[in-house]
């Protein structure tokens, strides 16, 4: 991973982004004391939306409700006696 000091990375800004486009990570340094990694964009994803399956999935009122204990045994693996 190459380190520039800041008047480096100043002086050859352009050929550092086309390194870093080429997926090169590039540390910007400040007297060899690295400050900042310098690394390609990526544009975020938009956010999920809901309601997909709205009319379509239905959900018991209970779904949250806490397991009964015969069930909870079972996940603890505690027999029934």
């Amino acid at each position: 991973m190459p380190i520039f000091n800041i008047h480096d990375a100043k002086t050859h800004f352009s050929q550092l982004v086309k390194n870093a486009l080429n997926g090169d990570e590039i540390i910007i340094a400040n007297s060899g004391e690295p400050l900042i990694k310098f690394t390609p964009y990526e544009k975020r994803k938009s956010p999920r939306k809901g309601g997909q399956l709205k009319g379509i999935l239905i959900i018991s009122d209970d779904f949250d409700d806490p397991l009964p204990n015969e069930y909870l045994k079972g996940f603890y693996g505690e027999s029934e006696a």
